[in-house]
């Protein structure tokens, strides 16, 4: 890993909610991990750029799967020019360098997998590599941080409390509709009025949420949408093909998204 290539000189965009800058500063000053939690698409991963960028801190973030494992994290050794070599893991990269490490939906990744980062979490600070012997300390610059949705939660995808205890909590959501709207139009470059309708078309989906939907439309979808209708795509065929067929498979569930969409546009 170079750490050169994880840094932001660019500030990322993105508009505070609440307090959750302040809150993720003192943080990260009292080498405490954080924890993300909100649903899909509402600007986890945008924050996190951002408070790279703030922090002046590289950030490595890992897309966590039901097939992730510790070494996946950690390291592991693999063969190069005919010898074995220890190669780290982003986890360990992170560690070293001083970084921030973000685990995306990381209730997707195995049990035993999430225990390794549980050393990390806590006063300890430390990550164990076993496999060569290392007990790698963490510096005050390294910081910790996870994200899940609590909104597909269930008994075989849950944060355990003795994982979700050692973090500080931000709860995200979606944006009131003028910061939505705001977001929309400096992402895509689309009009106020057309950013409003888009916003509006957003909570009519959400309102579906346990109806049908399991989730309404995201602010990153709206803005995928914007997007197309800016290149010139008619609206009503932007919100089908980057809201409706996003949302659903159900064709049922389909006609009546498209038929809200169709209403206002």
């Amino acid at each position: 890993m170079k750490p050169e290539e994880y840094y932001f000189e660019k500030e990322p965009y993105y508009e505070q909610v609440h307090d959750e800058i302040a809150v993720f500063e003192a943080a990260y000053l009292n080498q405490l991990p954080v924890l993300l939690k909100g649903p899909t698409g509402c600007g986890k991963t945008r924050f996190m750029e951002h408070m790279a960028w703030r922090l002046k801190r590289p950030l490595i973030t890992v897309s966590c799967h039901d097939d992730l494992t510790a070494s996946d994290l950690v390291g592991r050794f693999l063969v190069k020019n005919s010898e074995t070599v220890w190669v780290d893991g982003p986890l360990a990269a992170a560690v070293r360098a001083g970084g921030i490490c973000y685990l995306d939906e990381v209730v997707e990744a195995r049990k035993d997998t999430t225990v390794v980062i549980h050393p990390l979490a806590d006063d300890r600070r430390v990550l164990p590599m076993e496999k060569v012997g290392e007990l790698l300390e963490a510096t005050a610059d390294f910081c910790l941080a996870i994200s899940f949705n609590p909104g597909y939660q269930s008994v075989l995808k849950d944060l355990k409390q003795s994982t979700r205890q050692r973090f500080v909590a931000l709860e995200f959501d979606y944006p009131e509709s003028e910061l939505e709207k705001k977001i929309i139009q400096n992402e895509a470059a689309v009009d106020g009025e057309m950013a409003a309708r888009l916003v509006k078309f957003a909570h009519m989906t959400r309102n579906l949420k346990g109806s049908g939907l399991d989730e309404g439309a995201s602010t990153r979808l709206l803005v995928h949408a914007a997007k197309l209708i800016a290149s010139g795509v008619k609206p009503v065929v932007a919100c089908r093909a980057c809201v409706a067929q996003a949302l659903t498979d159900d064709s049922d569930m389909l006609a009546a998204v498209n038929e809200l969409s169709a209403s206002l546009f």
